[in-house]
C-alpha cells in the first residue's frame, strides 16, 4: 500500500499521450482510456475476493488494447502468464525500488529505448 501503483499507471498514461485526469481505479476497479491508441484500461483488483469477479469485469474486452493491472496477484496466478510485471517495493532507505520480470514475449521490447 502506498508505493505508487496509481503514480506509476499515472506516468505510463501520460507517456502515452492521455492528458486529463487519472483517478485511482480503487473503487470503480476499471477505467478505461480509450481515447488512446491502443485504448488503456487501468484496473485495481484490490477489492477482488473471489476470482470469480474477474469475469464479470469483462477484461477481455481489453485484448487489442494495454492492461495496467494494480494488486494482479489477487487474480491468482497464471492468468496472464505473458505480462510484463512491475514491482515496487520501498527500499532500505524509503525510496522505492522497481523490478520487472520480463517474460519471452517482452525480450527485445523491454527496456524501452
Amino acid at each position: 500500500m502506498g508505493v505508487g501503483k496509481t503514480a506509476l499507471a499515472r506516468a505510463i498514461l501520460q507517456a502515452l499521450g492521455h492528458e486529463g485526469d487519472v483517478p485511482s481505479p480503487s473503487f470503480a476497479i476499471v477505467q478505461p482510456y480509450e481515447d488512446l491508441s491502443p485504448p488503456v484500461w487501468h484496473v485495481d483488483l484490490f477489492r477482488i475476493e473471489d476470482h470469480g469477479e474477474l469475469e464479470e469485469l469483462g477484461l477481455d474486452a481489453a485484448a487489442d488494447g494495454v492492461l495496467l493491472v494494480e494488486w494482479p496477484e489477487k487474480a491468482g496466478t497464471g492468468l496472464w502468464p505473458q505480462a510484463l510485471a512491475l514491482t515496487l517495493d520501498f527500499a532500505a532507505d524509503g525510496a522505492r525500488s522497481l523490478t520487472a520480470n520480463v517474460p519471452s514475449s517482452w525480450q527485445g521490447r523491454w527496456p524501452p529505448p
